[in-house]
């Protein structure tokens, strides 16, 4: 059996593949290991993962998880340490959450590669292997046109009282919208990128609204001159995109690769069933 597994902070979706015609999907919290040490995680894992899958995990025989935080040796370990305590007979395999969406988007086939969630990041993937990453610093230096950037790029302008009145009045109707209480959120308690994306939804409710419509663009504008196109290739490849900021803002993110002389291509909301066919295929 194998277990396949796309991770960002907000959520994790699994693939428990039993027989080619026999795929079980589970969804769990997401699992970080900036944010999570070995011992958290594998309270995730056994707490949501083991009883969903429903079977011995002692029959598990490789398991492939790509996810976010997990660039450096030591942030891999503590995600391969958890899994291999539960799951003891099984091969563990740690990537990056930016080439497991490079397979799910690209295949075999160059492309740049860009993930848009509550987080952001891209590369250049010429049909193997990443040969080229443009560095995301998170949500305090980078991020651009993730969830995350559209929310503190929201509450940058509320503080500043930007907003147009019609959405500062609908914003401070909030009761979770309280100064203290972001503060605290962002301050103080953990996973502040997944709290600030979280105001991503008052966009999307408003995404008809001129000044929300401005907001994204600017966003996406910074993301593409940030992340997409410091690639020398940018202009001769097709650009992909997964995450929910990228599935449901898709037509504004379209627009601006359109205004920028970019050539978009296929836009996804998750990887995990791409991630599943490249595994059934390779």
């Amino acid at each position: 059996m194998i277990l396949i597994a796309d991770s960002g902070s907000t959520k994790t979706d699994w693939r428990l593949i039993q027989a080619e015609e026999k795929i079980r999907p589970v969804q769990t919290a997401g699992i970080n290991p900036f944010f999570q040490d070995k011992n958290t995680i594998k309270i995730i894992l056994q707490d949501s993962l083991i009883p969903a899958i429903a079977i011995d995990a002692k029959e598990v025989k490789q398991i492939y998880f790509y996810g976010a935080g997990c660039s450096t040796a030591d942030k891999k370990q503590e995600v391969a340490g958890a899994l291999s305590e539960l799951f003891i007979h099984a091969g563990v395999h740690i990537e990056t959450d930016m080439l497991g969406a490079a397979r799910a988007l690209c295949g075999k086939e160059a492309g740049i590669a860009c993930i848009l969630g509550t987080g952001s990041n891209s590369c250049y993937y010429d049909g193997t292997t990443i040969t080229e990453n443009t560095p995301s610093f998170g949500y305090l230096f980078g991020d651009y046109g993730s969830g995350a950037h559209i929310g503190k790029t929201l509450i940058q302008q509320y503080f500043d009282k930007q907003l147009p009145a019609d959405l500062q009045k609908n914003f401070e109707a909030r009761k979770e919208n309280t100064r203290e209480l972001m503060l605290e959120n962002v301050y103080k308690k953990p996973f502040p990128n997944r709290y600030l994306a979280g105001f991503s939804k008052f966009v999307f409710q408003n995404k008809e609204h001129p000044y929300c419509i401005d907001l994204l663009k600017k966003c996406f504008h910074l993301f593409f001159e940030k992340q997409v196109e410091q690639y020398p290739a940018h202009k001769k490849v097709p650009i992909h995109a997964v995450g929910s900021v990228a599935y449901y803002y898709n037509s504004i993110v379209k627009a601006v690769a359109e205004e920028r002389g970019l050539n978009m291509g296929t836009i996804i909301e998750t990887p995990i069933a791409a991630l599943t066919l490249y595994h059934l295929e390779n």
